[in-house]
């Protein structure tokens, strides 16, 4: 799976309002299993429900937000989640994603944060930026010097987030959602 591409359009709260709700960042166990393979469903859906056919988004959900396919992703080894909470409440979540790197991306030992979804409700309030911030503290803990992502080329918003946090498109691949080949950008930044 190209994971990277489902962080194509996650961040609207560059314009929103900041709530004053306190976010919590943890990191997941297989525990959370259920509960990730729902905020996961519900968070791409939302993000991409306009981006795509109702059978391709079905596809895509059926194949990778399944309760099998999320647990298996929280015991691999090259996988890390990331849950923010707010009061207690999943409010978002990131994955980052060790292994295999695309050939335009500069560091082959760079790490991907393949997720990175907030609750619609919740967007405006912070979520994004922490959850990013986290993502880059644990690529670095890890050892790497390198994070890289993918973005849909018409999610202009998410562009602009990832920007803003030094992120530079270095090339481009197609993202099968279902059957609707679409072009997602590489981007990369250093650490």
């Amino acid at each position: 799976m190209d994971a990277r591409a489902e962080t194509r359009n996650t961040e609207k709260e560059m314009s929103q309002p900041d709530s004053s709700a306190a976010v919590s960042i943890r990191r997941a166990t297989p525990d959370d299993a259920a509960m990730l393979t729902d905020l996961c469903t519900r968070t791409f859906y939302d993000a991409f429900v306009n981006a795509c056919s109702a059978e391709d988004m079905q596809l895509y959900l059926s194949t990778w937000f399944t309760l099998e396919q999320v647990t298996n992703e929280l015991h691999d080894a090259q996988s890390l989640f990331l849950i923010a909470e707010v009061a207690g409440a999943p409010a978002g979540y990131a994955k980052l994603q060790a292994g295999e790197t695309p050939e335009c991306i500069s560091d082959p030992q760079a790490i991907e944060l393949s997720r990175l979804y907030i609750e619609q409700q919740r967007l405006g309030s912070g979520i994004g930026p922490a959850l990013m911030q986290a993502c880059l503290d644990e690529a670095r803990q890890r050892g790497h010097r390198t994070v890289y992502l993918g973005v849909w080329e018409h999610n202009h918003r998410a562009q602009a987030f990832y920007r803003k946090w030094g992120f530079e498109k270095v090339g481009e691949h197609i993202f099968m959602m279902g059957r609707d080949a679409q072009t997602d950008w590489w981007m990369e930044r250093a650490l």
